[in-house]
């Protein structure tokens, strides 16, 4: 897989799901990704942890971080060359980075924050923890998801992204989508 950090210029729309674990992330983006006949990015995190879960019985390591973050850009520009209008992001390099300071606080990431702060989305979307919470062999904090969504709104705060947040059940998330990218009238629900 190609390495890089960089998105891919283009004139699409990018939309980005962002927030804690088992908050409906990837069903979001699949499912506007058909609605629109597009593309949508998958969390390239998941599969690689999960085969080194499945080789190794091993967590996520602050080595895996740069490695996941390219992987996750170079998933972006794979599909933003195939999208028309608009991509659909499961993740971004910001929810690694927050990912990253939660984990592993000790850490040096100022490489990633500095790019996660560079990439440009048109819309980001907070999901809420109004879902039901979905094991798996990734997911380990069920008991601190209202702490992981405070978290993950702070870094939208502290870093001055404009963000609307998804609540209710799918068929609402989907519609505040949709009405907000058909209007182009993200102010009236930011933050909200």
């Amino acid at each position: 897989m190609e390495k890089t950090t960089q998105h891919t210029q283009s004139q699409l729309t990018k939309v980005v799901f962002y927030g804690p674990e088992s908050t409906g992330k990837t069903t979001l983006a699949q499912t506007l990704a058909k609605q629109h006949q597009t593309q949508w990015v998958p969390e390239f995190a998941r599969e690689y942890l999960q085969n080194k879960y499945n080789k190794t019985g091993k967590a996520c390591e602050p080595s895996d971080i740069m490695p996941i973050a390219e992987g996750q850009m170079a998933l972006e520009n794979k599909q933003a060359k195939t999208s028309n209008q608009y991509l659909f992001c499961d993740t971004n390099l910001l929810e690694t980075y927050v990912y990253a300071r939660v984990y592993f606080p000790d850490k040096d990431f100022s490489r990633l924050k500095s790019l996660a702060l560079s990439q440009d989305y048109d819309y980001y979307f907070l999901t809420d923890i109004d879902t039901p919470w979905e094991a798996d062999d990734l997911r380990d904090k069920p008991n601190e998801r209202q702490e992981m969504f405070n978290v993950f709104r702070n870094y939208l705060i502290k870093y001055d992204k404009n963000f609307c947040i998804l609540s209710g059940d799918l068929e609402q998330r989907l519609s505040k989508v949709n009405k907000i990218l058909q209007t182009n009238n993200y102010a009236t629900f930011l933050k909200t």
